[in-house]
């Protein structure tokens, strides 16, 4: 008996006859890729859609059994490979695991299988007045589990953080199959070693992730306040930004774009876009501000003081309405770099203060090697996404030798490799330089405790 037919028997029959287990070679194709562009090599050996922990459990049994890789996958909307399906590999899709299982106003919390989509889970929620305030720009696509499974930011991280911020407890199934759970649905807990936070960003290399109790925070009250600034330079914009922060401001998103990106998003949406706002067809870069709550309109207006004593030409939004007119410039980047080239999407993070330092690096490096990298940064948290355009379905070498001296400047600068899309495959050459090896080692050493054969996710993260 192969590790297939093992596996077909421990799922059931049912299982099988509703098409949990597939080997259709367009499926397993299509498992090899996400929305970073990079292909795995070769074929997976099978396809699990699993849609109960049963499910989960099954395969990591088999997998053990047979000492075959899995690869765990979500909506399969990560930007570093991490999830792509490799090589005489089981890949392991929890996106049908998709139900909301409770919500409760009282404790602000809701229990959710890790295929819940996030803007899925935010309607739900709605009604009960809270929200889930992890906020990654594929909200209408990307699901909880993978979220968690990465960390995720998103635009509004600088105020309401990061996913790990999010998570109370989690149900994980273990490489031979066994469930734990972790965590608490209390605010406090500190019994044990926190094993919640350590499968928080893990990427599928200790466990799977098969439920999640998570943390909900009120719906502000009020309407937001938007605002947007051009300046002339990404200087001068990055340095408005830094001044927001300094002044103790804590706007929900801030978010900075700068001059090639600008020039991209301009012409994929018409330059009369800028111009009813700022009377321009382009800028230098471009600041946007929104603050929610009771004190929006004073806090945008303090915002606005200091922006505009940067340089910046400030443009406050009369309403809800005009504030998603300012919104829609920012979220025009990844369309406009999409129709005008290939794009590899990358992710660094700064401290606050270093963001202007990192705009003239990659401007540097752009020049040098000739590449465009047009460049949008969360700037409340100093997490920057600079974009390599290239032409041909593989980025050139010259891509890959840009990215790496702009990892390297990231980390000379105190910053990390990777604010929120996680290691994956694409930067794991980078990672012993960033951890030390000290630290590497430690945590290769982590890895084995949580799986000892090797299975869970090989080549990810650790190589």
């Amino acid at each position: 008996m192969d590790v297939l037919d093992w596996l077909a028997a421990a799922l059931g029959d049912e299982a099988i006859a509703a098409g949990v287990l597939t080997t259709d070679p367009a499926l397993l194709d299509v498992v090899r890729t996400d929305r970073s562009g990079w292909w795995a090599d070769g074929s997976p050996l099978a396809l699990v859609s699993a849609t109960t922990i049963e499910h989960v459990q099954a395969t990591l049994r088999a997998a053990s059994e047979f000492r075959v890789p899995v690869v765990p996958r979500g909506a399969g909307t990560g930007l570093a490979g991490g999830a792509n399906g490799t090589q005489g590999a089981i890949v392991l899709s929890v996106a049908g695991m998709n139900r909301i299982l409770e919500v409760s106003a009282e404790d602000q919390l809701a229990v959710v299988e890790p295929g819940v989509v996030n803007s899925d889970l935010n309607d739900a929620l709605e009604p009960s007045g809270l929200f889930f305030a992890p906020d990654p720009a594929s909200r209408a696509i990307s699901t909880v589990g993978g979220n968690i499974a990465t960390n995720a930011g998103g635009l509004l991280c600088a105020k309401y953080g990061v996913t790990r911020e999010a998570v109370l407890a989690l149900d994980v199934v273990l490489s031979d199959g066994r469930l734990i759970r972790t965590g608490h649905r209390t605010v406090k807990g500190v019994t044990g070693y926190d094993l919640t936070a350590l499968f928080v960003g893990s990427e599928g290399t200790l466990g799977v992730i098969v439920g999640a109790t998570v943390r909900l925070v009120p719906i502000p009250a009020g309407e937001p306040t938007t605002l947007g600034a051009i300046f002339s330079d990404v200087r001068s914009a990055a340095d408005a930004a830094a001044r927001v922060t300094a002044a103790r401001l804590r706007p929900a998103i801030m978010e900075l774009v700068d001059g090639p990106a600008l020039e991209r998003i301009s012409a994929h949406l018409g330059e009369q876009t800028l111009a009813a706002a700022f009377g321009t067809t382009g800028g230098g870069a471009f600041l946007l501000v929104q603050f929610d709550g009771p004190s929006a309109a004073a806090d945008a207006a303090t915002a606005g003081g200091l922006i505009s004593a940067a340089g910046g030409a400030v443009r406050v939004a009369a309403d809800p309405a005009e504030g998603e007119h300012l919104l829609a410039i920012r979220r025009a980047f990844h369309p406009a770099l999409a129709a005008s080239g290939e794009v590899l999407i990358e992710d660094v993070a700064v401290p606050r203060s270093r963001m202007p330092e990192m705009f003239e690096a990659i401007e540097r490096i752009s020049q040098r090697h000739g590449i465009p990298i047009p460049t949008v940064a969360h700037a409340g948290d100093g997490n920057l996404h600079p974009n390599f355009v290239y032409a041909g379905e593989e980025p050139p070498p010259a891509v890959w030798e840009a990215a790496g001296e702009l990892f390297r400047t990231a980390v000379e600068l105190g910053g990390t490799l990777t604010g929120e899309h996680g290691v994956g495959v694409l930067k794991r050459r980078w990672l012993a330089d960033e951890l030390g090896p000290d630290s590497y080692e430690l945590q290769v050493k982590l890895k084995s405790v949580f799986d000892p054969l090797g299975i869970l996710n090989p080549g990810k993260v650790f190589g």
